[in-house]
């Protein structure tokens, strides 16, 4: 007799290649029309699956992880952080989690460039004049943005992503620096010419863009709070592909409205998708410039950490440990 398939339940829409293999293997529970669980909807599917999974926009916390049923044993995060999810009150319950690191690495870099770019040389602003029928013909002194080249780049956070942006950076001629929670390997520090700094305050003070690409855990919280801001230089530029929280946003949008920053860029927002009236006011402005999450979106990069999704799964399922296991003593 065939073994009964474990009820997975998807919380969001996926492409129809990693849906699909999901039927096959599993008894998927599909969410075809894309619609956002609401926290009621989500507790139930906590009640009722074997596997969850669910993406960064649902908040898995402890009082939702405290309704799961017995069966719950596998939260399979469709995502490259967990910062969604309770780890420590699902680890708790005997319930796993895993994540999809590594697939999103370089379209995310290709994003943290293009906004580098976006923003230094004023490609938002310039695309709008023409549609705009504003524009009257070439200027010596019209739009006149930053040149990258021989600039000092900072990345804060030179893990997967921060290195992919740093090879990037590297081509475009910027020099690289780094602030990490510790030397990255020296063959790819000398292959990069990246400087480290201990410091973040002492690297902020100096830089010229900094790029922020560490992961959301309470340690970085708000890392580059007020104070922290103030550090930057009035012609830095700031750009955020990682997420929103690391950011203390109130501040810097303070800064960026009294004129003390060049610009900014973020695909990242603290209280997604909730964005702040006054960063689109300054969007409007030509002072920042705002893209909805897309760093990580295109069609390989999704099908991708579906298929990451699918492994975890029935590696776990097989009773084997699952790749991309997350325990709280890696967080």
């Amino acid at each position: 007799m065939a073994r009964k398939k474990p009820l997975v339940i998807v919380t969001r829409k996926l492409p129809d290649v990693v849906e699909t293999r999901m039927c096959e293997l599993f008894d998927a529970r599909l969410n075809i029309d894309d619609k956002a669980m609401s926290r009621s909807e989500l507790a139930a599917a906590l009640a009722a699956a074997a596997v969850l999974v669910p993406t960064v926009t649902d908040r898995i916390d402890a009082e939702l992880i405290g309704v799961a049923g017995e069966q719950l044993k596998l939260i399979a995060n469709f995502g490259n952080g967990v910062d969604n999810i309770d780890v420590a009150a699902a680890t708790s319950r005997g319930i796993a989690i895993t994540n999809t690191p590594g697939v999103l690495t370089e379209d995310t870099a290709d994003m943290t460039m293009a906004l580098i770019l976006a923003v230094a040389r004023r490609i938002v602003e310039g695309a709008k004049v023409i549609p705009a029928a504003e524009w009257t013909g070439w200027s010596p002194t019209w739009m006149l943005g930053r040149r990258i080249t021989g600039k000092r780049l900072g990345i804060v956070g030179m893990g997967r992503i921060g290195q992919a942006l740093a090879r990037r950076a590297k081509a475009f001629g910027l020099q690289i620096h780094y602030h990490n929670r510790r030397h990255v390997a020296a063959a790819i520090e000398e292959a990069l010419e990246a400087t480290y700094w201990e410091s973040l305050d002492q690297m902020l003070a100096r830089m010229d863009i900094v790029s922020v690409n560490c992961p959301h855990t309470p340690a970085t919280y708000h890392l580059l709070s007020a104070r922290r801001l103030k550090y930057l230089r009035p012609h830095a530029i700031l750009v955020n592909t990682a997420r929103g929280e690391i950011i203390d946003e109130a501040a810097l949008t303070k800064m960026l409205e009294a004129g003390e920053l060049a610009g900014a860029g973020l695909d990242v927002f603290e209280h997604e998708p909730a964005v702040s009236p006054k960063l689109v006011r300054l969007a409007a402005a030509g002072k920042v410039t705002l893209l909805p999450h897309m760093g990580s979106a295109t069609t390989e990069g999704r099908i991708d950490m579906g298929d990451k999704v699918i492994v975890n799964v029935k590696m776990f399922m097989d009773g084997h440990r699952p790749p991309d296991r997350i325990l709280p003593s890696m967080l």
